[in-house]
């Protein structure tokens, strides 16, 4: 009897959407950076022009700094000297897109409308972000105050992380696939703007439409979505769809009739009181053992 060995399994190269696609940046600090970075992972070659003064993340963080551009080409050109203007349509005659983050009012100081661009590039595209959409472009604000708007601040605590700032890079690259896209049906370049406070709107549409709100069933409402303490720190506990739930009732010995007991305050207390006496390492075992989706966490 013959046997045959099976074929060895090939890993799967990642697709790389854009690749042969070169990307021009203007952008600071982060949206920009970020959403160069991920053009690069999908391939893209990206060149980022900086100011004689650098990038201000290269001063307040390094490390972000140097992982942002791994592998981008990084020049320094003054775009307010004609030298740095000669240097800046050299690259924009090589690019395929060219991403911004001045105001308008600075777009028309430099040369970078999209008039202007698209008469002396046709082939380029633009994507322009700004901190806010329209007539607001112009307006002092940050992450923190695109954040604040969108409502996704309660208290005086900031917010974990950049939402605003990284939702938009993600809508930036997302517009460079557009962008490519077009080109490639089209023959043309094309203009895209992408605003951070949208970006920040765009991420608390799920509190908007109620379901994070305080009481709502992943708003603090169900007792198996929620952070609770723990003997040695905390757990971020999902149990939230009914199997998961059926699984930490049976675990903490609660009975569980139906869904409708995952929302009773005595339950909330009974699920509390069970994780008061577990440490995280019994936690982290007991979601293995029992497949249920939780995370522990230190003080």
């Amino acid at each position: 009897m013959t046997t045959t060995t099976a074929p060895a399994i090939q890993p799967v190269q990642p697709f790389q959407p854009l690749q042969g696609v070169r990307i021009l940046s203007l952008a600071l600090n982060l949206p920009g950076p970020a959403a160069l970075m991920r053009c690069r992972q999908m391939g893209a070659a990206c060149l980022k022009l900086e100011p004689p003064g650098g990038d201000p993340m290269q001063q307040y963080n390094p490390a972000a700094y140097r992982q942002l551009h791994e592998n981008i080409e990084l020049l320094t050109a003054d775009l307010k000297t004609e030298a740095g203007q000669q240097q800046l349509h050299r690259e924009l005659a090589q690019a395929d897109v060219l991403i911004t983050s001045f105001r308008p009012s600075a777009l028309v100081k430099l040369g970078l409308t999209w008039q202007a661009l698209h008469r002396q590039h046709p082939q380029l595209s633009q994507i322009a972000i700004f901190g806010a959409p329209g007539e607001r472009a112009e307006e002092a604000g940050h992450d923190l105050t695109y954040v604040a708007e969108s409502g996704l601040i309660t208290g005086l605590d900031l917010p974990a992380t950049l939402y605003a700032d990284m939702g938009g890079s993600l809508m930036a690259s997302e517009a460079v696939l557009q962008a490519v896209m077009h080109q490639r049906s089209q023959g043309a370049g094309v203009y895209l703007e992408i605003a951070l406070s949208s970006a920040a709107g765009y991420l608390a549409l799920p509190r908007a439409w109620g379901l994070t709100q305080p009481g709502a069933a992943i708003g603090g409402g169900h007792a198996g979505y929620r952070v609770y303490p723990c003997q040695d720190g905390r757990v971020a506990l999902a149990a939230l769809e009914p199997h998961f739930a059926l699984r930490l009732c049976a675990a903490a010995g609660i009975s569980m009739p139906g869904i409708q007991t995952m929302l009773e305050p005595a339950t909330h207390e009974a699920v509390a009181a069970f994780l008061l006496t577990r440490t995280r390492r019994e936690l982290d075992a007991l979601a293995v053992e029992k497949d249920i989706p939780l995370c522990t966490l230190g003080d």
